[in-house]
């Protein structure tokens, strides 16, 4: 995604805009990691790891499971945060950076999000959740290979996507102890998919926009 494991020449219009990046804190882990011999491909590789630790933990179920997945969602997103900073500020990026942006996170969204279909009795429905929210990241990169830049931003952008998960996953577990339903993960499911189908949406209309545009100046 532009965000991770990017390589150091990669312009910073195809990255995924991160206010976190900025933060004192992640510059310096950033920098420490950087000096180590870990590489930004394999902090990515680390991301899928841990979405597929939450998703076992999301179907297994149970508040401390629960917890524990919104934990590896975050940790997921932190390392999505790190293999770009140690790749492009860091000076190691690597010529299959591009690989490593884009499948781990694929695989990692579905990690996360097929359990979260069988923890609501629905698997259909966390199915459609990966498969919308790979459609997100697919608009998004055909963009980029139309010559656009890429589009990060959307009500379903990944950040977002993950924050519902997580919410829902705390909502859960208070959830689970006062009723015993899992009502705040059946809506999690249904926001992701619409959101995330929201989102292909209103990227793939500016696609659009921009190559009428494009017209509009060829032609004048």
């Amino acid at each position: 995604m532009m965000d991770h494991a990017a390589s150091a020449a990669a312009p910073a219009a195809d990255r995924r805009p991160i206010a976190t990046r900025q933060a004192r804190w992640a510059q310096r882990l950033a920098a420490w990691l950087t000096t180590t011999p870990v590489t930004p491909n394999q902090i990515s590789v680390l991301s899928a790891v841990w979405a597929v630790i939450g998703g076992a933990l999301l179907l297994h179920g149970g508040i401390a499971a629960w917890i524990g997945a919104a934990l590896c969602v975050q940790l997921r997103l932190l390392c999505n945060l790190l293999d770009g900073m140690v790749a492009v500020e860091g000076g190691k990026g690597s010529p299959v950076g591009a690989l490593y942006n884009e499948i781990p996170d694929r695989f990692a969204d579905t990690a996360f999000l097929v359990p979260l279909g069988y923890a609501v009795g629905l698997p259909w429905l966390g199915w459609a959740a990966a498969l919308a929210a790979m459609l997100t990241a697919y608009v998004r990169v055909f963009g980029g290979a139309l010559g656009l830049t890429q589009d990060f931003g959307g009500v379903m952008a990944k950040q977002r996507r993950m924050a519902a998960l997580t919410v829902a996953l705390l909502a859960q577990a208070v959830e689970h102890v006062l009723w015993g339903t899992r009502y705040s993960l059946l809506a999690a499911g249904w926001i992701i998919v619409a959101g995330s189908l929201l989102t292909a949406a209103t990227r793939t209309s500016g696609i659009a926009r921009h190559l009428k545009n494009q017209g509009l100046e060829a032609r004048s």
